[in-house]
């Protein structure tokens, strides 16, 4: 089988394709004949060393797929080979087979999508976990998502509306906006070309926002945590500019606001049952529509790298997928 392979750190024009044995299912773990599999920034920084998780080399990154059941292993009852999964595998996503551990598989109907499918675990759990569990937004608050034409930004702004409140997206051009209109943002900001702590302002009648999703870092999190409302609820998503800010705790005081971490992968290891929980809410918001997932892009195999690279500079709109 074919599949992408990180020899050594570095940006993504450093990956190679290499043909590879055969997968086999070891005790409690299935072989996935690979479908789709979702790009996401983490990918990005793992490549380069620059993530929490840190495989060591060689490895093939990519942790989000669907596909087929190619085979299983001892211990395996609930999977059977032919039947479509979806599955969180933290690693070997970018390939034509991945083993996943069978208690990371979720069985899908046989008519869905497998693109969609695999772009929605970790953008949908991520912010599903932020705004839920974790932000506790509710009906009638509003909430500020930065990077809001980004995979997990779409679905913060989409999960936001589900549960009633009002969504003011930001993002860096004005077609990325258009998008999250599109999906139910209530209001925008062009932070390359609108002052952010002002446009806030206006948008608030200067009461601030009561939740702020930021998953990008950098320069705006400051000027954004000095708008929020007060008992505000500032959720630290990830840093896509590369960036990790550094704010003055001292607004937290003046605020009497929140700076509340998200790690989804290990809440989702930690606390499976509220995971699950929070997946079958999706799901049915999903069957009214209310969750609309957007494969802006597919790629083969071979342009793995031109897809890390585009999600790199932030060209991407939405999820985009691996088609090995």
């Amino acid at each position: 089988m074919r599949a992408i392979r990180c020899n050594q750190y570095g940006p993504p024009e450093t990956l190679v394709v290499e043909d590879l044995p055969d997968l086999v299912a070891s005790p409690g773990h299935v072989v996935i004949d690979v479908k789709a599999a979702a790009v996401n920034f983490p990918d990005v920084l793992i490549i380069e060393n620059k993530y929490q998780f840190k495989p060591p080399l060689p490895f093939t990154p990519g942790a989000e797929v669907a596909g087929i059941v190619r085979a299983v292993g001892d211990g395996v009852t609930h999977l059977t080979p032919g039947m479509p999964v979806v599955a969180y595998t933290a690693q070997g996503g970018f390939a034509q087979q991945v083993v996943a551990p069978a208690s990371a598989c979720v069985p899908l109907d046989a008519d869905v999508d497998l693109a969609v499918a695999a772009a929605f675990t970790l953008a949908y759990g991520t912010s599903h976990h932020a705004v839920v569990d974790r932000a506790a937004l509710q009906p009638g608050e509003t909430m500020l998502v930065l990077g809001a034409a980004g995979g997990v930004g779409l679905a913060a702004v989409e999960i936001g509306k589900a549960l009633g409140a009002r969504v003011i997206a930001a993002a860096s051009s004005d077609e990325k906006l258009a998008t999250c209109v599109a999906h139910g943002a209530d209001a925008t900001i062009n932070y390359a070309t609108e002052d952010l702590r002002e446009r806030i302002k206006a948008l608030t009648d200067g009461k601030g926002p009561d939740v702020i999703y930021d998953p990008v870092g950098g320069t705006y999190s400051e000027p954004a945590f000095r708008s929020i409302g007060w008992r505000g609820r500032y959720l630290v998503v990830g840093f896509a500019n590369g960036e990790i800010p550094k704010l003055p705790l001292n607004l937290t005081l003046l605020k009497g606001a929140s700076i509340v971490g998200v790690f989804w992968g290990d809440f989702a290891r930690r606390e499976p049952q509220r995971n699950f929980a929070a997946f079958k809410q999706m799901t049915g918001w999903l069957k009214e529509g209310k969750l609309r997932p957007l494969i802006s892009a597919r790629y083969a195999l071979d342009d793995t790298g031109r897809a890390l690279r585009d999600m790199a500079e932030r060209r991407v709109v939405g999820k985009i997928v691996i088609v090995p």
